[in-house]
């Protein structure tokens, strides 16, 4: 469950980013999880859940949005969503292509409060 270690760093970098620049109650976290990532967002907020009991981030909820999978054609140079994890251009049915998003895992913004 790597999804415990990847919370812990969520939770110290935003109370690092809170204390450093003096930020007040943080409400939600922002989160841009690729498909690809092999993170599981139930787990991840399971997690967090736990991890910020009695804390700072108490209140602090987690926003997950997921990334789907977008290649680019090699061969064709065509951008194109991939779907069902078949890994080829749909446009030539080439399976030389390149993974441009689908494998992010960051924080895209904090929400606090006013």
């Amino acid at each position: 469950m790597h999804e415990l270690s990847i919370a812990q760093s969520i939770f110290e970098t935003v109370l690092t980013e809170k204390r450093k620049k003096n930020l007040s109650t943080i409400e939600k976290i922002g989160l841009k999880i690729g498909s690809l990532s092999s993170i599981l967002p139930d787990s991840l907020e399971f997690s967090f859940n736990a991890i910020k009991i009695d804390t700072e981030l108490a209140d602090t909820v987690l926003e997950m949005e997921i990334i789907p999978i977008q290649g680019n054609c090699k061969d064709c140079k065509q951008k194109f969503q991939v779907h069902d994890y078949a890994f080829f251009c749909p446009h030539c049915q080439s399976g030389q292509i390149e993974i441009q998003q689908g494998m992010e895992m960051e924080i895209a913004y904090l929400e606090i409060e006013d």
